[in-house]
């Protein structure tokens, strides 16, 4: 299944948010490809992985690579394997923060955090999510599609209304267009 060019997708990258809470004195692309440069070194652990997932799915492994660094920082930011501590729990398991949280997501975690089965699990939500929106918006083009596949990802496809505002409820309010730019600079610069 063809979901795009992960390079033709449009992105403003990070927001003032996302980049302060990652200590940067900036955002936009310059401070997507700051972070994704970061956790360049931790990402080459996984890239076989990651390239042998994103075979199997026809997904870019750059985004798989983009979502874990957006989701775990390249798993530095986990502990033990979980992530998205919140009232008093872990919500999210993995490199790619599958969401455990039963008014979230509700899924299983499957695998170890950084095994191949558990990035299986985490692109193949993405891949659902991305068909879920060619359903909902079939005017779209191929690679916005894309990319409120990539924002449904965080926020679920329900909150995906409109193309002008894919990222008004994500983390961050720039989840899909921090992921892009990472993901373009993966591609371009980390062999995936």
């Amino acid at each position: 299944m063809d979901y795009g060019d992960i390079m033709e997708v449009e992105t403003s990258g990070a927001s003032w948010e996302t980049s302060n809470g990652n200590k940067l004195r900036y955002s936009g692309v310059k401070a997507s490809e700051a972070m994704a440069k970061e956790d360049a070194d931790r990402m080459k652990t996984y890239r076989s992985k990651i390239n042998k997932v994103g075979e199997k799915y026809g997904i870019a492994p750059a985004l798989i690579a983009a979502i874990i660094s957006r989701e775990s920082r390249a798993g530095n930011d986990l502990h033990n394997g979980w992530g998205d501590y919140r009232g008093g729990v872990y919500n999210a398991w993995g490199l790619m923060q599958v969401d455990v949280d039963p008014k979230g997501g509700g899924h299983t975690a499957e695998g170890e955090w950084d095994s191949e089965e558990h990035l299986r699990q985490g692109t193949k939500i993405l891949v659902d999510f991305i068909e879920i929106i060619r359903k909902k918006f079939p005017g779209w083009s191929t690679e916005q599609q894309l990319k409120g596949g990539i924002a449904a990802y965080n926020q679920g496809d329900g909150n995906v209304h409109s193309y002008e505002k894919v990222d008004e409820i994500t983390t961050g309010g720039d989840y899909s267009n921090d992921v892009v730019a990472r993901a373009q600079w993966y591609a371009d610069n980390a062999d995936f």
